[in-house]
């Protein structure tokens, strides 16, 4: 089957003109669900066909509640993808996941409440029923797999081992002692946006994943200064660098391998996951 890999930049990568892309082109469109946060830029990284879109707009112009993630899913499904790389700014909860490092989440926890997580509501006739889709495992988990492989293979600073990320709703960033109870928890990162993107995901049947991009320690610590804006925006410079190494890595390794099984289990779980559909 064709691979077609869709790439979400999150913040610290709004900017699609940082990726190569051959044949660049840039292309408006609709959705059942209104538009998506900004313009498609489609083209080929390495020879593979690719998507580029950026979460936030360029100019980080939506905040995490405002985004219109079902359009963004939407548009990157209509457009063929069968892939996402999503990128996402985050605290680190523990002390062993060390800002500037890579981190790759298996499992979330979601605290948001004012956002959208099911394309099956009603409002478009493209999705009857209501969709119960299970979220074991939310992440795909070759593609994350290759993902740790290749920072290995290529001296990545990363964090590879179980890793969940928790979702606030934003845009504040969280209180002490709300930092200290998430940590309590268990949870190894914190952020704003993987919720509902990788539940959209899953229900559209894409192989997601979120490249973490821990940039502060959120505000557990009490020995230093709590996350702010300018701490944030000067741990972006190696993240960025290696995220955008690893994405055109992994771009290649997945196109050269085979993925029907797993494009057939994701339709074969969002099916069954259907309850009320005209079909």
């Amino acid at each position: 089957m064709a691979v077609k890999v869709g790439i979400i930049g999150g913040s610290g990568m709004e900017d699609t003109s940082v990726f190569e892309l051959e044949g660049r082109q840039e292309k408006h469109v609709d959705t059942p669900f209104g538009a998506p946060s900004d313009k498609l830029v489609t083209g080929r990284i390495g020879g593979v066909d690719c998507v580029l879109l950026s979460r936030h707009a360029t100019g980080h112009k939506l905040m995490p509640s405002c985004i219109n993630y079902r359009a963004n899913i939407h548009a990157l499904k209509a457009e063929g993808c069968t892939h996402v790389l999503a990128t996402s700014a985050c605290g680190s909860l523990q002390e062993y996941i060390q800002p500037g490092v890579l981190a790759f989440p298996n499992q979330f926890i979601d605290r948001t409440t004012k956002r959208q997580q099911t394309f099956y509501d009603g409002s478009s006739p493209e999705y009857s029923g209501v969709c119960h889709i299970p979220m074991d495992d939310p992440f795909c988990v070759r593609t994350r797999k290759i993902l740790i492989r290749l920072c290995e293979q290529n001296s990545i600073e990363h964090y590879g081992g179980p890793c969940t990320t928790l979702t606030i709703e934003g845009p504040r960033f969280s209180s002490r002692a709300e930092s200290k109870l998430f940590r309590s928890w268990g949870a190894h990162v914190i952020g704003m946006t993987t919720i509902p993107e990788v539940v959209l995901a899953k229900e559209a049947c894409l192989s997601y994943v979120t490249i973490a991009l821990p940039t502060d320690y959120d505000s557990w610590r009490e020995t230093e200064q709590g996350v702010n804006v300018p701490m944030v925006m000067e741990a972006f410079k190696s993240n960025v660098r290696n995220a955008m190494h690893l994405i055109n890595e992994a771009i290649s390794e997945i196109s050269k391998q085979d993925w029907t099984d797993v494009q057939k289990s994701l339709r074969d779980h969002a099916e069954l996951s259907l309850m009320g559909s005209k079909s």
